[in-house]
């Protein structure tokens, strides 16, 4: 995740071409999104976020489908308004976080200026006395990229990442497109289990059967196991980016779970109410409710900066006020989805 032109695909690609998986290398399906990543004889998937909307929809949906955040800023440009939102998302998700200072090779490079930015928005690296890892890298070059797989894969180990391979297959949706000639594809990426073709499952509110499985490299494979990202053809309906994918043993049980979720979700949408601010107010009062997280917005940087202070310093004893996050122009979808994840 980061600011535009920091650089993330110019990363990915570089890692791509070196660590690619032999034979993979030609024609990569971009659509994916989602590329797998031979290092030291171990797997590492890394998922490209144009955005961070599913990033941040996956969250809402309660999901947790990244594992370590990688957080590219530019050492010639330092903290930007995206690289904020990108700090934001990952905080409220509870990921943690590497942090890759790129464009090492610019001229008026500066990383200790993006340290110290970085310090401003509550992000302490190690090089600081903080518990994030910082590595200087060259996308370009390729200089320390090398420090930053081991860095990713020492994380790995300290959050002893482990995944059960002997179960039915459950995954969640990172893409999907209606394509004209394999009909609704989405794109999985498997957290557990092993997938095989012919599986029965259901995906957000719809059952489908698995026909067929292909990878990053564009190649049709028998099955998949965790952290494999995989286009799957077979869905019913087009599923929506973050739907939760899990296998069903038993088929006649599938017909029931997706009618009666179908059912469920016209019920929903017949009584969908937004959530106001008297319910919110009325659950303050009960107590449920003990902080008032808010997203602020506004024309001028200096009026939201101070309107964020001041709300800040309001002392009360039923409920306190905590700002996610602020930032200058219109309300953007990514804000709502913001919004909802952080309730």
């Amino acid at each position: 995740m980061g600011h535009v032109d920091h650089g993330k695909t110019s990363l990915l690609d570089y890692i791509r071409e070196t660590k690619v998986t032999e034979g993979e290398s030609g024609g990569i399906t971009q659509h994916i999104g989602a590329y797998k990543v031979i290092y030291n004889d171990r797997e590492l998937t890394f998922l490209d976020t144009p955005g961070h909307e599913a990033f941040t929809a996956m969250r809402a949906r309660g999901a947790q489908v990244t594992d370590i955040v990688i957080l590219v800023v530019a050492a010639d440009d330092a903290v930007m308004p995206q690289t904020i939102e990108a700090i934001n998302h990952t905080k409220a998700a509870e990921v943690p976080m590497v942090i890759a200072i790129n464009k090492m090779d610019v001229p008026g490079a500066d990383p200790e200026k993006v340290r110290r930015s970085l310090s401003e928005q509550e992000v302490l690296v190690e090089s600081w006395g903080g518990k994030v890892q910082d590595i200087e890298i060259s996308a370009k070059t390729g200089d320390g990229i090398n420090n930053l797989m081991e860095s990713l894969l020492l994380e790995t180990d300290v959050l002893e990442l482990k995944a059960n391979y002997n179960c039915t297959a459950r995954g969640t949706v990172v893409d999907s497109r209606l394509d004209k000639g394999l009909g609704p594809v989405g794109t999985v990426l498997i957290q557990q289990g092993t997938l095989n073709i012919g599986d029965p499952f259901i995906c957000g509110d719809f059952s489908g059967k698995v026909r067929t499985l292909t990878n990053d490299g564009g190649n049709r494979i028998k099955k998949a196991g965790p952290s494999d990202a995989i286009q799957i053809q077979g869905f019913d309906q087009v599923p929506q980016a973050a739907d939760l994918f899990a296998v069903v043993d038993n088929e006649k049980e599938l017909k029931r779970i997706s009618g009666e979720r179908q059912r469920i979700r016209r019920e929903i949408e017949q009584k969908k109410m937004a959530f106001s601010l008297d319910q919110m107010s009325s659950l303050i009062k009960e107590g449920s409710m003990k902080t008032l997280p808010l997203i602020i917005k506004g024309d001028v940087d200096g009026s939201v900066e101070a309107l964020a202070e001041s709300l800040e310093k309001i002392q009360n004893d039923e409920v306190g006020i905590k700002v996610v996050h602020k930032s200058v122009g219109m309300i953007t979808e990514s804000d709502v989805l913001l919004a909802e994840a952080s309730k």
